[in-house]
């Protein structure tokens, strides 16, 4: 590939040069054209044409129509070699002003600049140095870049610009478009799937009279038209479970959540969901098939059943592993017994003793969750379901038969990462109403009050909820892990940011 030299620029000036030519363009007919028609991409070049050799290239003669954006370029006299990129990679073209055939002639290459967008025409060849190129015959600029761009060696090196600018990152970063591709692919993935096991794709509402289905603090909006405070969906758990009580069997929704809270590597307060509802199941058969789920798409994608994740490797092929959240706590907290989880004096002291501020309205459940977030969730590297919920944290799901403290809820860790959240789902409407009082009755005294009585709700679960169980996998966070990304605002386009300081 061509090397260039860094050349310093004032950027102020830069600027005023790039505007002088687009106006000089304009005043000899430039006008944006959009009548180039390009047949290929880069990718697509190399992948066909990149092992044949020079001889063999001119007597195939395969000419090309290509566009994209100059990256780079080196001109010697009345010759030059230019890097067009588009978004699958990049290509050498080699100009000469005899070999041009447009009215843009030699002349007025010379005066383009990195980053303006070009279309090219001509032909493939190899270089002495065996690099596939174009050979131009004609070629015509699309778009004038008034903004240089990023050093070409070490691109976006500021995170937050990287953030704020994701055009520029996608423009220096080439690894970046592959990562975006890959969750696309995903995404495709886990539809095809759940289409295959007879799910119905459906959609719900994201703006809400009451945000439901999560305890987290809402998006807050107001309806002109009709005069009403509205929020932004937290989760579309409970419209789902309606569609359940409406005679849905199988559905599932790939949605956007909005959550008004932390920003962080692990945190976006947009992100994206895909929850699944089965009635006539329960959270084990949920389990089975989430475990499934994740098989076919680590499968498809990577052709084997152990990736990398930072320093781990995950292992997909043998059974997830199931703990209990009990089993949990006591296989990574040597100096906690059965016993003292049982006690909620004990407890109270190991959990002040490993620096957890004690709510005094808590319980035992409570308690014995922040122990597990604490102590537990970043160690559970390879695939994990958690089961045993304690009914406290876990107000929509069912309680167990054989002990009403605990629900039949599972969660799903990979990489010390929360991945899935599931259960049985509560069909008792006066347990629901029950526990729905007893989440505001607690939240009365908390300055920020994020738990609603869906009275709504209560009333479809009258007319009755088949036994369901429910699936809700963080799409944002398997994507980091399927792509080896240590941070949530890599596989977020534009991602949730604090205003900049500028």
């Amino acid at each position: 590939m061509l090397k260039e030299k860094n050349i310093p620029n004032n950027i102020g000036n830069e600027k005023k040069i790039r505007k002088k030519k687009l106006i000089d363009m304009k005043k000899n007919g430039f006008s944006f054209p959009n009548n180039f028609k390009k047949t290929i991409n880069t990718i697509t070049i190399h992948k066909l044409y990149g092992e044949k050799t020079n001889n063999e290239l001119k007597i195939i003669n395969i000419h090309v129509s290509i566009a994209g954006r100059m990256i780079q370029r080196r001109i010697m006299g009345k010759a030059s070699f230019f890097i067009l990129q588009d978004i699958e990679g990049q290509i050498q073209v080699y100009i000469t002003e005899k070999s041009i055939t447009s009215e843009f002639y030699y002349d007025h290459f010379k005066k383009w600049d990195i980053g303006d967008i070009l279309g090219v025409d001509g032909y493939l060849f190899k270089t002495q140095t065996k690099e596939l190129s174009i050979y131009v015959q004609n070629i015509m600029i699309l778009n004038k870049s008034l903004r240089s761009l990023p050093d070409k060696f070490h691109g976006l090196s500021n995170q937050e610009k990287r953030y704020r600018q994701r055009y520029l990152d996608l423009i220096s970063n080439n690894k970046l478009y592959s990562i975006f591709k890959n969750r696309s692919n995903i995404i495709q993935l886990i539809r095809k799937f759940m289409i295959a096991n007879k799910f119905l794709e459906v959609e719900t509402p994201m703006l809400q009279n009451i945000p439901g289905g999560a305890s987290a603090r809402p998006f807050v909006t107001y309806h002109n038209e009709i005069h009403k405070t509205m929020y932004l969906r937290i989760a579309p758990e409970l419209y789902l479970k309606k569609l359940i009580i409406g005679g849905f069997e199988r559905i599932f929704e790939l949605n956007r959540n909005f959550r008004n809270e932390g920003v962080s590597t692990r945190h976006n307060p947009e992100f994206t969901m895909m929850e699944a509802y089965i009635a006539y199941s329960d959270y084990q058969y949920m389990m089975n098939f989430t475990e499934k789920l994740l098989k076919n798409i680590i499968n498809c994608l990577f052709s084997t059943n152990t990736i990398k994740y930072k320093t781990h490797y995950l292992n997909f092929e043998t059974p997830f592993s199931r703990l209990t959240m009990k089993e949990a706590i006591l296989k990574f907290n040597s100096d906690i017994s059965t016993s003292d989880l049982n006690s909620l004096k004990a407890i109270k002291k190991f959990a002040n003793h490993i620096g957890i501020e004690i709510n005094k309205e808590w319980k035992i459940g409570e308690i014995e969750n922040e122990i597990f977030e604490k102590t537990v969730e970043k160690n559970l590297i390879q695939p994990t379901f958690i089961t045993e919920y304690p009914v406290e944290v876990s107000p929509l799901a069912r309680r167990n038969n054989i002990n009403s403290n605990i629900t039949d809820r599972f969660e799903l860790f990979i990489a010390g990462y929360e991945i899935g959240n599931g259960f049985s789902e509560l069909n008792d409407a006066e347990d629901q109403k029950t526990r729905f009082l007893n989440q505001i009755k607690i939240t009365e005294k908390e300055e920020n009050k994020n738990i609603f009585y869906d009275a709504d709700y209560i009333e479809a679960l009258k007319y009755g909820l088949p036994p369901t169980s429910g699936l809700g996998i963080g799409i944002d966070r398997l994507i980091m892990i399927l792509t080896n990304q240590k941070s949530i605002r890599e596989v977020i386009l534009f991602p949730t940011l604090r205003p900049s300081l500028k």
